[in-house]
């Protein structure tokens, strides 16, 4: 019986979301607090210095010393309901049909950014930010358990940055990303399925006799419970953005922003548990070699994609000003995903995703109340770069999305400000009918064969708040 674990093609899938605010995929809040508030349509306005993100061009437009700190939480609501998820043996699964209390209440994503203008031309800054993650915690009895029970990912990047003013109508801007990704995860191991499958068979009769000669109860092979895989993975990736800002005259501007692919090699190790399939350690251990489960590494190679933004900003006069964003992800690099286990002679894990490529719109204003507060608003458009039902997996059950984001600038003196902001994500339903082509009892791949059919809804509420400083 040659059943596997394809958790890591889960972190893999996960660590290819592309990491921009902008972009589709299971994204972690928001990168500035401003830009929230305008549902991130403010890439060429260059307010503060959360431009590094945005556009490093924008850095240009600011003067002296500025620092901008925030941080931002997210606030999901997503539950799941069963229609039909299946063992490789064409079985159900069994287990919890409904899931409501999988994501957590709150997670809170920080953000801090800093610009020194060095002379006229040039103008330097630093951008430390949490550009994706997901946390989900399924329960270890649930349909799609299978597939997965619980996965956490998290990144930071440190991105230094610098701007050169060529004139007054042109400038340009180039950074270098270096971004930290950690993964923890963990799946179901279908041991009943197994067992079912080879009963009757001269393989299920060698086992019991295996069982048998080590001292072992066989009977117990027929009230298995599931084996549990976990394991982690960590890498340090490198990359770049461009910018680029044209000043039509002194009310209207013009961005180019592209922030490159990073390449990832996540390495980490397996871990088996089936200290809990029955009552007797010799049954257990029997079963557990036979899977060939053994702790072992675990490597995936992959590339995060990468996006070109375009965007513009115009003061319509002393209160209104408007703003634009249409960025488009290059998520299309992420095709079947190969998960290696070096030092075994394990197949492959592979996961079918064929993402596509996918376009935001986002649009936005703000309104100058008075000397000491802004009013900012936006709405955005966010295409999911999941292609179909057969695509979509339990750790990324993403879905077309719709943003409506509200958010204000206050004024605490000549040199200091708060930004609030408000954002309301509702995602589409997201139906899944996702069947891992490999089963266990398949020779030269990893796979628990099993199909996890169900709907998930979903929506998301941003809460940010920043502080920003001019010396």
């Amino acid at each position: 019986m040659n059943q596997k674990f394809l958790s890591l093609a889960v972190a893999a899938a996960l660590a290819a979301v592309s990491a921009t605010a902008a972009a589709s995929g299971y994204r972690f809040g928001s990168q500035s607090v401003s830009s929230q508030g305008t549902a991130e349509s403010n890439g060429a306005e260059a307010a503060d210095a959360s431009t590094i993100f945005a556009n490093p061009a924008g850095l240009s437009r600011l003067q002296g010393q500025q620092f901008s700190g925030g941080v931002t939480a997210v606030v999901p609501h997503s539950t799941f309901n069963d229609t039909g998820s299946r063992r490789f043996t064409g079985a159900g699964t069994g287990g919890l049909a409904a899931q409501d209390d999988y994501a957590p209440s709150a997670v809170a994503a920080p953000s801090l950014y800093y610009s020194r203008q060095l002379n006229s031309q040039w103008t330097a800054g630093l951008g430390v930010f949490v550009p994706y993650g997901t946390k989900l915690d399924y329960d270890n009895n649930w349909s799609g358990r299978y597939a997965l029970t619980n996965i956490k990912l998290e990144a930071l990047t440190l991105n230094p940055s610098v701007a050169f003013k060529l004139d007054e109508r042109h400038s340009f801007g180039f950074g270098l990303s270096a971004e930290f990704m950690k993964a923890e995860l963990g799946q179901g191991v279908d041991v009943p399925g197994t067992i079912a499958a080879l009963s009757g068979s001269a393989q299920g009769a060698a086992l019991a006799r295996q069982i048998a000669t080590l001292g072992g109860n066989p009977a117990l092979l027929a009230s298995t419970r599931d084996a549990h895989g976990s394991n982690d993975g960590k890498d340090w990736g490198f990359g770049f953005n461009l910018g680029y800002l044209f000043n039509l005259d002194a009310n209207t501007r013009f961005g180019i922003a592209y922030r490159s692919s990073i390449s990832h090699k996540l390495r980490g190790s397996t871990v088996w548990d089936f200290s809990t399939v029955t009552a007797d350690p010799v049954v257990n251990k029997v079963l557990q070699a036979t899977a060939n489960k053994f702790n072992s590494a675990a490597l995936v190679e992959l590339k995060t994609p990468e996006t070109l933004s375009v965007n513009g900003f115009h003061q319509f006069n002393d209160k209104w000003a408007g703003m634009a964003d249409v960025t488009w992800t290059r998520n299309s690099r992420m095709q079947d995903i190969n998960i290696q286990f070096p030092g075994t002679d394990e197949g492959d894990e592979v996961i079918r995703q064929n993402w596509k490529n996918t376009v935001r719109v986002s649009l936005g204003a703000n309104y100058k109340l008075n000397d000491n507060v802004t009013l900012r608003g936006g709405i955005a458009h966010d295409d999911s770069p999941v292609r179909s039902d057969e695509l979509r997996h339990p750790a990324l059950p993403d879905a077309d999305r719709l943003q409506l984001s509200f958010g204000a600038n206050w004024k605490l003196g000549p040199n200091s400000s708060v930004d609030l902001a408000y954002s309301y994500l509702d995602f589409k339903d997201a139906n899944g009918n996702y069947k891992n082509n490999c089963s266990p009892v398949t020779h030269g791949c990893t796979g628990n064969g099993e199909l996890t059919r169900g709907t998930w809804q979903t929506h998301m509420q941003l809460l940010g708040l920043s502080y920003n400083y001019k010396f």
